[in-house]
Formats: structure tokens, sequence, C-alpha cells
């Protein structure tokens, strides 16, 4: 029996980034969540076309998770991240965040202000987000 829904928001411009997308995807499938992956779930951008169509069952897919998981590592949250992050929150979702990057881009805070107050926990290791994927379940609505 599934834990939920999660949605995997993050980058994916290269292969590292969608190699990282991957393992949280693949830690969620393992403490026993059903993923949406957009890499492998909203279809191939080959054209034009495809843009309104990804863009709708990506943002379908955030309405009908239980939980969202954000890859917020690099030097700035990727601007689609932070568009998953911002409708997740309007959607009152419950939303964590992964930041294992050694670069400190804030005093006060880690990876922006309306970002990092939208989550409800931010992970600092993949062992943290692995421990919270197993231990995590959703209140029966």
């Amino acid at each position: 029996m599934s834990k939920g829904r999660i949605y995997i928001a993050g980058p994916l411009f290269n292969e590292a980034e969608r190699w990282a997308q991957a393992q949280i995807e693949k830690w969620a499938a393992e403490a026993g969540w059903e993923t949406f992956l957009p890499q492998r779930d909203a279809g191939a951008l080959n054209s034009k076309d495809d843009v309104k169509r990804i863009y709708l069952k990506n943002r379908e897919a955030i309405e009908n998770a239980d939980l969202v998981v954000a890859n917020l590592n690099g030097t700035a949250t990727d601007e689609g991240t932070a568009w998953e992050v911002g409708y997740a929150v309007a959607k009152a979702k419950i939303i964590v965040g992964l930041f294992s990057d050694w670069r400190k881009r804030f005093v006060f805070h880690d990876v922006g202000i309306m970002v990092e107050c939208g989550l409800e926990k931010l992970c600092r290791s993949p062992d943290e987000l692995k421990a919270f994927l197993q231990s995590y379940s959703v209140k029966p609505k």
C-alpha cells in the first residue's frame, strides 16, 4: 500500500541534475511512496507544442500530490523549482526541501526566504531526506 503521492521538483537541465532527481525518486519509492518524476512522467519536450502540455501535466501532478520534495541544490534555486514550490504552497501541500550543497547562500537562511519559509522541513543531506521519507506519513483527510 502506498504512503501517498510525491511530486519530485528540481532542475533537469543536464545529466547530473536528472540523475539527482532520479535518486530522490528512488528513495521515495523505496520508502513506499507513489512518485511523479517530471522527466519520466510529464512526457518529452520535442517541440513548442509540448511546452503547455508539460506545464499542465506537472501542475496537475502537484495538485494531486500529498507531498512535494524539492531539490534546492546549486548556487541558486532553479526558477522552475521555485515556481513548483510556490504553487505547492498556494495549494497547501506539504513540502520538504533537500539542500546538501556546502555553499552558503545567505546569512540567516539557506535557500531564500520565500522558498525556505514554505517548507515543512529542509533536509541537509540525502540520509536526512531518506529518513524523513521513511518516517513521514500523510494525515488522513
